[in-house]
């Protein structure tokens, strides 16, 4: 018969109805303004101290939610958002350094909704906040790093071949050694050049003063820099990746910078701590007595600046040979780091070590710093910021070689879990090919998200309430019809946003209000169509069905033409555009189903197997 649909369609279109309230029910329960406070050692803060935050905010006025520990971490959970960075302000006084105090959102959602698995969408930085970094590389460095790791092999080439040689110097993009004499100099030439062939080689002086410069070509400098800063984007990606941050973006920006941002991120301290670190680890052997001054450095232990050790110049492995990393206690209860290396760094651990069972094996951390110096212009009076590079070197450890390492080992001597932690994430997610400096450095409080908020919510509302009066208006019964199914419509797309996990931006609620209206288009044209039947004298039975029928590859072909559309600007496009492009597909499929299959339903209910003298369309 005309007009019915079988059961088991009404109960999926049920089904899919009620997964859908569900899934967007948590988008009503918004996250929670609140501080996060953890304690400075890496300890887990005493409830007294907690107490004594609470009483000194409803001291002044700000009214408290509640108190949770996670993680180790208290989280004191406000009332109003205006009152958070008031709140943290306190809270960092009262603490007085025991605690890092930071600002969060904390998650609302009620337990019912949370055995579901269901979550509230995620915010993009505009909605939610966040940190907005820019980031620039040090090319400069990249280039010298480049130059000292030949220089190493370099050095061991020679010593392989037993061709003596004194200093090596690494200045702008030139490596230069010196040799005894002319002979010296020529064989190491035509060594290096055949292992090295990226350089331009000019030989220099004679006899004792007989000096090797090779200088980078051009193409190898180009090739280095563009390997730096896509080296960089990938480690950033991953740090990014490690501190669980939604949807960020980090993508390049001109030729040497890079943006980052990352929403709901409002504790900036952490955030660059991870972001910006430049560490890297080096294994190095302890030098012997007799080892030649020029081959040898000293440096210090971190946490013990009167301790020092000489090292070699030549290093055994990077933390770039690192596989995996995850940090521990060791036997004694004092934090570790467990490492893994590739195949390439167990090989040169292994073959270092096998040969020096006994001798002292040092791990030092490096790591690339700044400072900014105000220089002021003698004749203009105009402030300019200079911006001076240094590394900082420190020993972690040094211990005894007991037997020939492989691909697996640890490292100890470190002063705190929480350093390990950190160490063992920036091993993970590898070492940055050069250094990085923050040239800009933005946050966007929640208070601003949440104004972002209340207007998309405005425009959703303004666009929703002229499409249902429009539908009304002209379809009548039909347009009631067509309004239950755009609310439906937006139920389903928040739904489907929620379990995606898909990022809502402002841009994506600009999809939102397209969707809307480009819902309705398909049942403007299944009305149109049932009263242009009408006027060819079918019965109105014959009509319906007609014009669900006859419609239903129009429709099918507009919004598959559109689809199309948003998967192009999806895949091609970045940041805003992505979040238009989700929202916006998301949302033709959604209004497909609503319109064919939901708005067929109302009126097979309404209407089917029923005699009906007038249809109000």
């Amino acid at each position: 018969m005309l007009n019915r649909y079988p059961l088991w369609k009404y109960l999926l279109i049920l089904v899919v109805l009620v997964v859908g309230l569900i899934y967007s029910l948590p988008n009503l329960f918004p996250a929670d303004p609140a501080i996060q406070l953890s304690s400075a050692q890496g300890e887990t803060l005493e409830l007294r101290q907690i107490q004594r935050v609470e009483s000194a905010l409803e001291e002044n006025g700000i009214a408290v939610k509640a108190s949770e520990q996670e993680n180790g971490q208290w989280l004191i959970r406000l009332r109003n958002d205006e009152d958070q960075l008031n709140a943290r302000d306190i809270a960092a006084e009262q603490l007085d350094g025991e605690a890092t105090v930071a600002l969060n959102l904390a998650e609302a959602t009620p337990g019912w909704l949370q055995a579901f698995s269901a979550s509230p969408m995620t915010l993009g930085l505009d909605l939610r906040g966040g940190v907005h970094f820019l980031l620039e590389v040090d090319m400069d460095a990249a280039l010298t790093q480049r130059l000292e790791v030949n220089a190493s092999a370099m050095r061991e080439l020679l010593r392989s071949e037993r061709i003596r040689y004194r200093n090596t110097d690494v200045e702008g993009r030139t490596l230069s050694i010196d040799f005894a004499s002319s002979e010296d100099r020529d064989s190491a030439r035509r060594l290096i050049s055949r292992d090295f062939p990226n350089f331009d080689f000019t030989s220099e002086g004679s006899d004792r003063s007989s000096r090797l410069v090779m200088t980078l070509s051009d193409q190898t400098v180009n090739e280095i820099q563009d390997y730096a800063i896509n080296q960089n984007l990938t480690t950033l990606r991953n740090r990014v990746n490690e501190l669980g941050v939604a949807e960020p973006m980090v993508q390049r920006q001109g030729p040497n910078q890079i943006v980052v941002e990352l929403p709901g991120i409002q504790d900036t301290v952490a955030a660059k701590r991870i972001v910006g670190a430049t560490a890297n680890l080096e294994f190095r052997l302890e030098a012997r007595n007799d080892t030649p001054t020029a081959e040898t450095e000293t440096h210090v232990f971190r946490n013990d600046s009167a301790r020092s050790a000489e090292l070699m110049r030549d290093v055994i492995i990077t933390g770039d040979s690192v596989s995996s990393a995850s940090n521990s206690f060791d036997e004694n209860g004092r934090p570790q780091v467990n490492i893994n290396l590739d195949g390439t760094g167990g090989t040169l651990m292994n073959r270092a070590t096998r040969t020096n069972i006994g001798r002292n094996m040092a791990v030092l951390f490096i790591e690339h710093k700044s400072e900014d110096t105000v220089v002021t212009d003698p004749e203009t009076g105009e402030e300019t910021i200079e911006r001076e590079p240094y590394v900082e070197r420190g020993l972690i450890s040094l211990a005894t070689i007991q037997s020939a390492l492989g691909n697996s080992f640890r490292i100890t001597g470190l002063d705190s879990p929480t350093e390990a932690a950190e160490l063992a994430l920036l091993l993970r997610s590898g070492s940055l090919a050069a250094p990085i400096y923050f040239v800009q450095e933005r946050t966007i409080g929640p208070s601003l998200g949440a104004e972002n908020i209340e207007r998309g919510l405005l425009s959703v509302q303004i666009g929703l309430l002229l499409v249902v009066l429009f539908m009304l208006v002209r379809y009548k019964v039909f347009g009631i019809f067509a309004n239950v199914a755009l609310a439906l419509n937006l139920t389903l797309l928040v739904a489907v946003m929620s379990m995606l996990g898909a990022t809502l931006t402002l841009p994506g609620i600009a999809g939102i209000v397209l969707t809307l209206g480009m819902a309705v288009d398909a049942n403007v044209l299944i009305f149109e169509r049932i009263r242009e039947e009408l006027r060819n004298g079918l019965s109105i039975q014959q009509a319906i069905h007609a014009g669900y029928e006859r419609a239903f590859t129009s429709i099918v072909d507009a919004n598959i033409t559109t689809l199309l559309v948003a998967v192009i600007l999806f895949s091609i496009g970045t940041g805003p555009v992505k979040g238009f492009a989700v929202t916006l597909s998301i949302g033709i499929l959604t209004s497909m189903f609503t319109a064919l299959m939901v708005t067929r339903a109302m009126v097979n209910l309404t209407y089917g197997s029923k005699p009906v003298k007038k249809l109000w369309i």
